[in-house]
């Protein structure tokens, strides 16, 4: 199969059909609504980037947004098309469109024979939208943090209590080579469409690792089908030019040719053609590789990046437990005794009970910097399993905690336009206002004395991942965490018998005395993290 370039003055005068003329205005309208970001917030956010003090998530960002004509909200004609619906809308907005610009150039009588130029740089503009948002989406693969290794917490967790997504997410955090080949699929298709001769292999690498991806979060009902259909969609048409090559050649096994147009550029504009590719590549492939790499090992942004206590990591049975000095011995069916608990790596305590929770459907992704909002471990996680963040007064041996679940959820990818469904957010918004405060408020949580040895959170990582993003992030959210509603507790921690026993001694979420006492327990997986693990806490 062969190439051939149509940018000879001969070949410009081809003559388009009706139907294909007016199917390119209709494409052209479509491609282009869904392909140049609608959203103000994310020019807002473009604007407020420091571009001296990157995070990953700048750029990620930029690289991820979702634009289209939405009419109906999650609701075209009756039908409920969840994500999907802004496709369907675009498109009728698009037809209605093209018409009207159909007749209105016959009506001006100057309905053009060709549209190859325009193609062209329509093209262009879908090539890098696909291109940028893929190479996004596969770093977070690529260096493995998007689908993290479980926590002690969820490997203590059985089997039945976790949702289909779930299970499936942990299925390629526990095989991160995996991941690894994923990630590379991903960006190495996306850094082929930005190159003209390159944009078939691309795109059919795209067509088929992404529409595998669609059909995974189908079938586990996963979070994030209608973004990968994006890129199908993006893909399929990209392939547009060589359906019919590709069929002569694999199917009736005849010799066929591609006809492209590529323009003729002065020296000049070629010039910049070029350097802004080469600007396109060092910042979104080689500047957004060392970010992602920064995140990482130092932020991951799934799991906290407070370094837990040391003397306390680790898998524990309870084997006492004594609430208000009353003991309750082991009994499987107490909705109240703690079951099992765990500190991990990070700044969390987590414990079942044999009661049923609320369950946080997510999958623990967005863009939050506070530990607390980062809720892998507890999304798609029931069986009673709870989970803490907590500040550790080492030098009075206290801890002080806070769940990290909550009712309404943070706004995840808002400059991307998924800022969640209105009317369930508007629900949840009613419940808590039903819900009763925490017995412990945020005020009398922390002495003010206390306060101050956690007043530096925000530098709680390395100086390297100390960007201005997060440095803005703890601003905005200190304030928000105000109003949040959640159950906190404090806690005294001893650690005796040479480690393998920790005693906790405080008062829990509603102002009852707990004593409880943990016994070190060494759990013998048959699955190794491996030396590909996010996070430094050290």
């Amino acid at each position: 199969m062969s190439v051939v370039n149509l940018s000879k003055e001969e070949n410009l005068n081809r003559h388009w059909t009706t139907f294909q003329r007016i199917g390119f205005r209709v494409s052209f309208l479509f491609f282009i609504i869904i392909s140049i970001p609608n959203n103000p917030l994310w020019y807002k956010h473009v604007a407020a980037i420091d571009w001296l003090n990157l995070d990953y998530r700048d750029l990620y960002d930029i690289c991820r947004f979702g634009s289209g004509v939405n009419w109906f909200g999650q609701t075209t004609f009756g039908y409920r098309l969840e994500g999907y619906s802004i496709w369907v809308n675009t498109f009728f907005f698009s037809v209605i469109a093209g018409l009207l610009w159909t007749l209105l150039l016959r009506i001006l009588k100057k309905d053009r024979t060709e549209y190859n130029r325009l193609f062209y740089w329509l093209n262009v503009v879908v090539r890098y939208r696909a291109g940028l948002g893929i190479i996004g989406f596969g770093f977070t693969k690529l260096l493995p943090v998007q689908m993290p290794y479980p926590s002690l917490g969820i490997l203590d967790t059985d089997y039945g209590d976790l949702t289909a997504q779930k299970i499936f997410w942990l299925s390629f955090g526990i095989v991160p080579w995996y991941q690894i080949f994923a990630g590379v699929l991903e960006v190495t298709a996306g850094t082929l469409l930005f190159f003209r001769r390159t944009v078939a292999i691309g795109s059919a690498l795209l067509v088929g690792a992404l529409g595998a991806i669609v059909v995974v979060n189908f079938a586990y009902d996963g979070g994030v089908h209608v973004y990968s259909s994006y890129f199908v969609l993006l893909s399929l048409f990209l392939l547009v030019p060589y359906y019919v090559p590709f069929y002569k050649l694999f199917v009736k096994e005849i010799p066929s040719r591609v006809s492209l147009f590529f323009p003729l550029f002065s020296t000049g504009l070629n010039y910049v053609r070029l350097g802004l590719k080469a600007l396109i590549i060092f910042v979104f492939v080689g500047v957004f590789f060392y970010l992602q790499y920064l995140d990482f090992r130092y932020d991951p942004y799934k799991q906290p990046s407070s370094a837990g206590v040391k003397e306390l990591r680790g898998n524990y049975n309870v084997t006492e437990f004594r609430l208000n000095g009353q003991l309750r011995p082991f009994n499987p069916y107490d909705t109240i005794r703690w079951q099992s608990a765990t500190f991990e790596n990070w700044s969390t305590l987590t414990f079942r009970l044999n009661k049923p929770l609320k369950l946080d459907l997510s999958n623990g992704g967005g863009d939050p910097k506070r530990d607390v909002n980062r809720t892998f471990e507890i999304s798609g996680v029931a069986g009673g399993q709870r989970a803490f963040h907590y500040y550790a007064d080492t030098d009075n041996r206290t801890l002080y905690l806070e769940d990290k679940f909550k009712l309404i959820p943070d706004q995840r990818n808002v400059t991307a336009g998924e800022g969640g469904d209105g009317g369930v957010r508007n629900y949840l918004k009613t419940l808590e206002e039903k819900s009763e405060a925490p017995a412990i408020s945020l005020t009398e949580w922390i002495p003010d004395s206390i306060k101050t040895k956690f007043s530096n959170e925000v530098d709680d990582v390395h100086n390297k991942a100390r960007t201005t993003r997060r440095i803005r992030e703890f601003a905005k959210s200190d304030a928000l965490a105000k109003n949040e509603i959640r159950q906190r507790f404090v806690v005294r921690y001893q650690v005796v018998d040479a480690g393998n026993r920790v005693v906790l001694e405080g008062i829990d979420e509603n102002r009852d005395s707990i004593y409880v006492v943990l016994d070190r327990v060494k759990k013998d997986y048959k699955l190794s993290p491996g030396k590909l693990v996010a996070g430094q806490y050290d």
